[in-house]
């Protein structure tokens, strides 16, 4: 069997974010536990660890004064605030980590056929500026890092947060090479909703079956030809009937199954997947981490069968 690269640094965690703050920041180094706990990563030792993204990175999918708002933590009120964090020296080390450990997998899943981040997903973060407890959009920028390298030259993203993925979808709205695929709960925020390239809004308190058919159908589309280069997955567990965010009524069943779903269909066609975690509001940290460690056993089982 490959083993599932899996990348992860203790900078994904920003200490100075508070245990009552509506993000649970602590899930981050729970998923850590669970993903060795499980045997899906054999030790901590395992781990790839980014270093922090420079600055040109990152102006590959954000404004430059955007940027070096947060690389010097000198960011106005009003952004902060659209952010929901203080940007502070460990939130801006943890943005410019998670956009480089996005980056990381995603180069790994070039070359071993699948990788993920036990981080990413920022999805709200535009090129204007972050929202949504997203700073840098991770998945934006390792995108763009490797068209701009010539690593690639077509991306899909596969966005399964129960939010929109609007941040992305504003990022390539006028980039035909990455195609934007959102499956999220219509009502819910942003209530302003961008224009991904196949955007599918789902009503509230959708159940598993329902929910796998819709997927199903959206993965039918998405994977026809043209084929890309590279696939990434925000696997979000905030579909989750118990999330405080969510608004779908999805179980820890239909979630691992939806996980294998888009890692089976992805990797039958012989197509790199790079995933990441995506949100997930849970209180219970815990409940938070095996929820999400469902994308990286099926991506590790996608790896058995097809590498």
């Amino acid at each position: 069997m490959t083993e599932l690269s899996v990348v992860w640094s203790p900078d994904y965690t920003a200490h100075d974010v508070p245990d009552h703050h509506r993000f649970p920041m602590g899930k981050y180094e729970a998923v850590a536990r669970r993903l060795v706990a499980d045997g899906i990563v054999p030790g901590f030792d395992a781990f790839h660890v980014p270093i922090a993204a420079p600055a040109s990175w990152l102006e590959l999918a954000h404004d430059g004064d955007y940027v070096d708002g947060v690389l010097t933590q000198s960011l106005p009120d009003d952004v902060q605030r659209r952010i929901g964090f203080r940007v502070t020296e460990p939130i801006s080390r943890r943005a410019r980590t998670s956009a480089a450990g996005t980056t990381l997998a995603a180069r790994m899943a070039l070359e071993h056929g699948a990788a993920a981040s036990a981080a990413g997903g920022s999805h709200h973060a535009s090129r204007e500026g972050g929202a949504g407890f997203c700073v840098f959009n991770d998945v934006g920028v390792a995108a763009s890092a490797l068209l701009a390298e010539g690593a690639i030259s077509r991306a899909l993203v596969i966005d399964l947060d129960v939010h929109q993925g609007d941040g992305t979808a504003r990022i390539f709205e006028a980039d035909d090479r990455v195609f934007t695929l959102s499956l999220h709960c219509e009502k819910n925020w942003p209530r302003r909703k961008a224009r991904s390239d196949l955007d599918i809004g789902l009503p509230e308190g959708m159940g598993d079956a329902a929910y796998l058919d819709a997927l199903s159908d959206a993965l039918d589309i998405v994977l026809d030809s043209p084929k890309p280069d590279l696939v990434f997955y925000n696997a979000g567990v905030d579909p989750h009937a118990d999330d405080r965010l969510g608004l779908l009524s999805l179980s820890d069943d239909g979630l691992l199954a939806r996980d294998r779903m888009v890692a089976e269909r992805v990797m039958a066609l012989g197509l790199p997947l790079c995933g990441v975690l995506g949100g997930g509001y849970s209180k219970d940290v815990e409940a938070l981490a095996g929820r999400h460690a469902g994308m990286f056993r099926a991506l590790g089982e996608g790896l058995a069968r097809y590498a």
